[in-house]
């Protein structure tokens, strides 16, 4: 179970589905548990909370009877009775009478749980999760990191903490406590924010929490900076003044030093109040930390550097190399060291998991993911050329674009390659591959082994990089080793015998664990030397690393090798739980492969990242060899497609409730896997497995916007060979139709009028669901009657099968289409909180909004559509955030505030030009154009005008920006 008291008191099962606790005395009783941390209260305590000066007859029966209801809904076993009092369990590991001594003496949000370390608890109550991503947030030294850990705290509050009991005494002081933690982290959101460059933005926003909050000097102060670095120094001084003035009339008080320092820095102008250089790398980057230096290839590094120069004429430069000699360590290097050079950013985008048979868009959807333009792309109608696309929108950019692992894939990269090349003129490409593109500018950069020692010295052995590297690993292996005059002659044979190839070099550095240096290099003297290990056709260097792997393999034992064989065929690493289902079988029990797993990372022929486990390029060459060798090629994908196909259904129905953030991070972390599965079940003619795979990620692509993956994926699972549910197929057909709709121009892919597309769905929430899903995209394309018709009948089946998350989609859609159901939008907000799901709350907010909107309700209108902002910025739906802020500028200008619409449709231009969505752009404009009207500043007005029309030349926007500039020039008077 997972408890949530940040809002309204809410209960989730295992697989996040709301558990509803009737009756507003037993979620009383359970609140006053919670508050309580697990700890135990004392009945009479519970009486006199929940029947405060009023007890029933036979209170303490009356409370038995509250709690035997408690129980039947969270079970017999989580509420129970001890000496002291009543207790919660809040983890299984209670619940199966592990220790139960107490914590400590804390409340709720202090994790007063007995005997439980504090992960277990932290996860089944959202207070506790909220503390524990803050804590997280403020230890790290990432600002970007920081504001997406601090977002992501936020958007666990569904509104004020404990609201079902917030009148109740025992309730009160840990309201209060969580509260005041929750402004702390808003303060310390708007602080990261501000880091990171987002002061536009603060201004606007920061104005209302402050005139809730007016005394709270940290908030004041933060958000006159940001008033400050967006050009509004007048407002920074009167904010301040304000401030001094509040805390005169309520407290008899001065504002604090830190204030009245920033004051007087503001009125000097002083240089250290100017925006920072954003020197926060992951915001514009997705390059993976060095978790290790860069060993021997520092000059090679600057080498790249230089050819990477903006300046320069060169923009396409191709690292080469055999398999383990460190491409990709390189190219990472060198363009972490270019990232100031790109204003738009150094992006990497790994091709590994893409098969052979890759078209060039499907390089490109990559790309677009990549950059985080999903979202945007699928605005797009009929969107089939993603080349041309993704040139489109990157036409104006600055950037780095690092394709790595491209050797399987040369022909579709290079035309990908030559495409940004040609309409990009900012663009730069650098590529790792064991080949070259051979396409006109290209220029190749061989990626030579390490060097090796050409002298016997011990100073000289050590400069060069193969001892340099091998000699960190093996101290990393074995502690305490160093290079001595002793060891180092043979560690230069070592070097020596592995031609300085780093993977080569790292696989055999562990073995110092069990050998000395001398040994070590007698017994790869000894195996170089035997007839078994030259294979015919490599080149020598390649023979040396097939030959290291071999011995690596040799020296496993049997169960390693079937663990290391078989993880080869996750595409892109996985976690632990996927190790486990794919690699155990009968004779390898799943409790094993933990410890086995680990013994590989020791050996380095696994790495570990995180919590993902992942084979490197040339060692999982080498395992598929040994996969096909041993027979396990068809049971082992088996098993990999059964295990994707089950662990995306888990998720499917997570993306409905509050672990909605979580689960997209982890179906993000699974794509490329995901992929693999249903390549492999097509392949294998299991049109069932690739049937159930589409279904489950069906509404993940609508989330993230992956439409075009979304079409591609479900045609191909339809054509499959092999058997399948009809039911299943039925539903994968209403998916592609409901993605088909909003593909097309004007729903031109409308279903045949009085045909329900969702008939021979047999689960009554799924085929609910479905026909809101089809409906809605019917609507979206003018197709009112129908979409409607489909709408109604998803209410009602959601209805009878009580699905309120199908129920809530339903009364949101028809409200936001009819006016005067404000009351359905009501409701479907409601269900939307209790479900726990931010996507739906962001759709009722608006929903909501527009009603305020048209009965003239301002203020709640810009409430509603402050929150919603908030959702889809915490959920990446840059659309929508550009839709709101439009909106949020739309009624500014109606309420005569022009420099208020001016900060927000610069917000929605920013956002839309970083994500490349021409329409929001254009909108941005064209209000832009309306708020410099307003102010007066025609010149301004015709600039903005003209922009928006010269944007929109193809777009139905043009009638939009012409009226807007006849209007600003009405023709002479006759």
């Amino acid at each position: 179970m997972r408890y949530g008291v940040l809002g309204p008191l809410a209960v989730w099962d295992a697989e996040g589905r709301p558990v509803r606790v009737p009756e507003a005395k037993v979620r009383a009783l359970l609140a006053n548990l919670l508050v309580h941390g697990g700890g135990p209260v004392p009945a009479d305590r519970l009486i006199e909370d929940l029947w405060p000066s009023c007890p029933p007859g036979g209170s303490a029966n009356t409370l038995q009877t509250k709690v035997s209801q408690l129980r039947r809904v969270l079970g017999r076993e989580r509420v129970v009775r001890e000496p002291a009092g009543y207790r919660l369990l809040l983890t299984d590991a209670e619940n199966n009478g592990n220790s139960r001594n107490s914590r400590n003496s804390g409340n709720s949000g202090n994790s007063r749980n007995s005997g439980n370390s504090g992960n277990d608890v932290v996860g089944t109550v959202d207070a506790l999760e909220f503390q524990e991503l803050a804590e997280r947030a403020r230890a790290h030294r990432e600002p970007a990191v920081q504001a997406d850990l601090f977002a992501e705290a936020l958007a666990l509050w569904r509104g004020p903490a404990y609201a079902d009991v917030a009148e109740s005494l025992f309730a009160r002081g840990e309201i209060t406590r969580l509260e005041e933690l929750r402004l702390n982290v808003v303060e310390d959101h708007a602080e990261a924010r501000l880091a990171r460059g987002e002061h536009t933005a603060l201004a606007a926003e920061l104005g209302t929490l402050v005139g809730r909050h007016p005394l709270r000097e940290r908030l004041r102060m933060t958000h006159m900076r940001a008033l400050y670095r967006a050009g509004r120094q007048g407002d920074a001084l009167r904010s301040f003044q304000d401030l001094r003035r509040q805390l005169a009339e309520e407290l008899g008080a001065s504002p604090g030093p830190e204030a009245s320092t920033l004051h007087e820095a503001i009125l000097r102008q002083e240089t250290r109040l100017a925006t920072p250089a954003v020197g926060s790398l992951s915001c514009r980057t997705n390059l993976p930390a060095p978790l290790t230096p860069l060993i021997g290839r520092q000059e090679a590094a600057d080498q790249v550097l230089a050819r990477l120069d903006p300046g320069a004429d060169t923009r396409l430069v191709t690292l080469t190399g055999l398999g383990g000699v460190g491409k990709t360590r390189l190219a990472v290097a060198a363009a972490r060291d270019a990232s100031g050079r790109f204003a738009d950013g150094v992006w990497l985008v790994e091709l590994a998991g893409l098969g052979a048979t890759s078209a060039p868009d499907d390089i490109a959807e990559r790309v677009i993911t990549t950059l985080g333009l999903c979202d945007t792309a699928a605005t797009e109608p009929d969107l089939d050329d993603l080349v041309g696309w993704l040139c489109r929108a990157v036409a104006d950019r600055r950037l780095l674009i690092l394709l790595d692992n491209c050797e399987h894939l040369v022909e579709p990269v290079a035309v990908l390659a030559g495409a940004v090349l040609s309409a990009v003129p900012s663009a730069h490409l650098l590529l790792t591959s064991q080949e070259p593109l051979d396409i006109p500018g290209e220029v190749v950069h061989p990626v030579p082994p390490l060097t090796l020692p050409e002298h016997t010295d011990p100073p000289a052995i050590a400069r060069a990089g193969a001892v340099e590297l091998f000699v960190r690993r093996a101290a990393a292996a074995a502690p305490g080793f160093v290079l001595d005059a002793d060891n180092a002659e043979a560690v230069a044979t070592i070097c020596r015998r592995l031609d300085g190839i780093p993977l080569a070099l790292e696989l055999v550095a562990s073995r110092l664990r069990t050998l000395s240096p001398h040994e070590l290099a007698a017994r790869l003297d000894d195996r170089f030397a035997r007839p078994d290990v030259r294979v015919r056709g490599l080149p020598d260097r390649q023979r040396t690393l097939r030959g290291m792997l071999d011995w690596s393999w040799q020296l496993l034992t049997e169960d390693e090798r079937t663990v290391l064989r078989r993880l080869v065929v996750h595409a892109d690493g996985c976690v632990m739980a996927s190790a486990q289902a794919v690699c155990a079988d009968a004779g390898l029990d799943a409790g094993r492969i933990p410890d086995l797993l680990s013994r590989l990372v020791d050996r380095s022929l696994v790495v570990r990242e995180g919590d993902r486990f992942r084979l490197l390029e040339s060692v999982a060459a080498y395992c598929a060899e040994r996969l096909t060798e041993a027979g396990e090629e068809t049971a082992v994908r088996t098993r990999f497609v059964r295990h994707c196909a089950e662990s995306a259904e888990r998720e499917s129905e997570r993306l409905r409730g509050p672990d909605q953030r979580r689960c997209l991070e982890r179906l993000d972390a699974e794509t490329v896997n995901l992929r693999r599965a249903l390549d492999l079940a097509v392949a294998q003619d299991a049109a069932g497995y690739a049937v159930r795979l589409v279904n489950a990620q069906a509404w993940y692509w609508f989330l993230r916007g992956r439409l075009t993956e979304a079409r591609r994926s479900l045609r191909t699972a339809l054509a499959a060979g092999g058997e399948a549910a009809p039911a299943g197929r039925v539903a994968a057909r209403a998916w592609l139709a409901g993605m088909e709709l909003r593909f097309s121009e004007g729903g031109t892919a409308a279903a045949p009028a009085g045909e329900d597309p969702t008939a021979g769905v047999e689960d009554p929430v799924l085929r609910a669901r479905l026909q809101w899903f089809v409906g809605t995209g019917l609507t979206g394309g003018g197709h009112h009657r129908e979409g409607r018709r489909l709408v109604e009948a998803g209410l009602a089946g959601a209805r009878a099968a009580r699905d309120h998350w199908g129920e809530a989609a339903a009364l949101v859609e028809l409200a936001s289409h009819a006016p005067g159901r404000e009351a359905s939008a009501e409701l479907g907000a409601a269900l939307f909180v209790e479900a726990g799901d931010r996507w739906g709350r962001l759709r009722a907010s608006r929903a909501l909004a527009l009603a305020a909107e048209r009965r003239g309700d301002g203020a709640r209108a810009e409430r509603l559509h402050r929150e919603g902002l908030l959702m889809a910025e915490e959920l990446g739906l840059w659309t929508e955030v550009v839709e709101t802020l439009t909106s949020l500028g739309r009624a500014a200008l109606a309420d005569g505030g022009a420099e208020r619409a001016t900060e927000l449709y610069e917000r929605a231009r920013s956002v839309s030009a970083e994500r490349a969505y021409s329409a929001g752009e254009i909108r941005a404009e064209i209000g832009l154009g309306h708020a410099a009207r307003l102010r007066g500043d025609r010149d301004a007005a015709r600039h903005h005008l003209n922009r928006a029309r010269a944007k929109s030349h193809a777009s139905g926007h043009a009638a939009r920006a012409e009226a807007a500039l006849a209007d600003l020039n009405p023709p002479p008077r006759a």
